[in-house]
């Protein structure tokens, strides 16, 4: 890949879509994003507008050609990455059934622990390495079936984020390896299994899972009306990247010629991976939960996923404004956070226990339990809100440490990414949590790179996966930090209490679900 050369990654998150370019080094030369809007429905469901998702794909798009003088003559790839789960349904003529349902919509809770019961889900689990959980898409087109069952009556599609967007890029219908083996496949075909399709009781909508392609080996096209709406010339040759979670990991390190290190993504979810390099290596639980989705070139990355991390962070700085607001004044989450970090690294290790389960949708990992919900354990008059705050921070280590421990052995080395890992409080709460060393991967925009990785390999750019990583990433990682020792002994001893506690809490979650729709509480 020359110097001249640029490669463009389009990530479509749950909030922004970007489009990001690069050169042949793997430096960002330019971006451009938009919000991306979603909206709460009654019930639990949470929605997004395929087609505004669309249109405003291709507006970045346009805007970085527009503002980048002679970038349409040197790019000679682009490749799309997005938001991973939820559900986009499109008809024959590729156009909208309704708005998308995303990885946080919460309706099919019930039909969650439905699947979960089938005779036949321990083969689900163990063909595709993944638990079920509400926010999966064969979780909510068995939801559809049952409660609205005109929309799959009027889908040909069954499309994930990221595959909407390529099919309107390239006219070309497909999903890729990672989420279509992680619905509806094998981990040791990497396509679809007809028997986990079955399984799910999902044959009868078997017609609407697009095919998989892998964009490590099979490029499409962009068609002359994307050309036309974009700026890029048409023929352009596009890859269908891996899952957001996927090409982050991509770009921020998981991928190592020796040894296998693991991945913690900190955003507003948590994503916690280990490199699996053949079938074989992946480790079940007794849990069946977790995430194993198929990695680029081979192996696999296994997961487990908090439904929520910075969620919680966010939570908080919310409930300190409310309470500024209540005494009578005014600040803001933007106000609080440069100051956070301070009042948590003053704070005593371990006076309070919380758990990090925010999320409407309850949790996925290391266990499955829609009505999941977070809590503080052990408040006397002495918590403030240092102490709290940082009961939330090691909350989220804690989880961490939860997540990686069902995968088997803890990583000889965990790599960071996400924007709260900037954070050197959280850090050192995370390495001592872990007691592992950490390693930042300092890249920006590691979806969109890790799409582009995906791109170059298939363009033939770079020999192969791991001289695209040598080149992309391995000079970006930092160095390590390793745990503070004795904060990792008295978190080793946490430990334990925290997976207790959060066994000891399932019948009360049950309960207050049940309160909350009961028809006399909130629903």
């Amino acid at each position: 890949m020359s110097r001249h050369e640029v490669l463009v990654g389009i990530d479509a998150g749950t909030s922004v879509i970007k489009a990001v370019a690069f050169d042949a080094d793997g430096e960002a030369l330019a971006s451009r994003s938009r919000p991306n809007v979603y909206r709460a429905v009654a019930g639990g469901g949470v929605e997004q507008d395929m087609r505004r998702t669309r249109d405003d794909t291709f507006a970045v798009l346009a805007e970085l050609v527009e503002g980048e003088s002679g970038l349409a003559n040197r790019v000679v790839g682009l490749a799309v990455t997005g938001q991973g789960d939820g559900t986009w349904l499109a008809d024959a003529s590729d156009e909208p059934v309704h708005d998308a349902w995303l990885w946080l919509d919460a309706r099919s809770a019930a039909e969650a622990r439905e699947l979960e019961a089938r005779p036949d889900y321990a083969l689900v689990y163990e063909r595709t390495g993944t638990g079920v959980n509400v926010c999966q898409m064969r979780t909510h087109l068995t939801w559809m079936k049952k409660h609205a069952p005109s929309l799959v009556e009027r889908a040909a599609s069954a499309y994930h984020c990221k595959d909407w967007l390529y099919a309107g890029l390239t006219g070309e219908r497909a999903t890729d390896p990672s989420e279509g083996v992680f619905t509806f496949g094998s981990t040791g075909t990497r396509d679809i299994d007809e028997a986990v399709v079955e399984a799910l009781g999902l044959g009868d909508v078997r017609h609407l899972i697009p095919p998989v392609v892998d964009g490590v080996e099979q490029l499409g096209a962009l068609t002359a009306a994307a050309a036309k709406r974009t700026g890029l010339p048409a023929g352009l040759p596009v890859a269908l990247g891996y899952v957001d979670v996927i090409c982050t990991a991509l770009g921020g390190g998981l991928f190592s010629e020796s040894g296998a290190p693991g991945l913690s993504v900190v955003g507003s979810t948590g994503m916690h991976m280990r490199l699996a390099r053949t079938a074989g290596d992946i480790v079940l639980n007794d849990a069946r939960s977790g995430y194993t989705m198929c990695f680029p070139g081979s192996g696999f990355a296994q997961m487990q996923s908090n439904m929520a991390a910075t969620l919680n962070i966010d939570w908080l700085l919310d409930v300190a404004v409310d309470a500024v607001a209540f005494a009578g004044g005014e600040t803001s989450r933007e106000a609080l956070l440069p100051r956070l970090d301070a009042a948590v690294a003053g704070a005593q290790p371990g006076q309070v226990l919380y758990h990090p389960y925010i999320s409407k949708a309850g949790e996925r990992g290391p266990f499955t339990d829609p009505a999941a919900r977070a809590g503080f354990t052990g408040l006397d008059t002495g918590s403030g809100f240092a102490e709290l705050a940082r009961a939330v921070y090691e909350g989220l280590a804690l989880a961490a440490r939860d997540c990686y421990d069902a995968m088997g052995e803890r990583p000889v080395e965990i790599r960071l990414s996400g924007g709260a890992a900037r954070s050197m409080t959280l850090r050192t709460i995370l390495a001592a949590a872990l007691d592992r060393p950490l390693r930042l991967a300092e890249r920006d925009e590691a979806g969109a790179a890790g799409a582009c990785m995906i791109a170059a390999t298939a363009l033939g750019l770079h020999p192969s996966l791991a001289d695209c990583c040598a080149v992309w990433v391995d000079s970006r990682l930092g160095e390590l930090q390793a745990p503070d020792a004795a904060l990792a002994r008295h978190y080793a001893a946490l430990a334990p209490v925290y997976v207790r506690t959060r066994e000891a809490l399932g019948e009360t979650w049950q309960s207050l679900a049940a309160l909350r729709s009961d028809g006399n509480g909130s629903a």
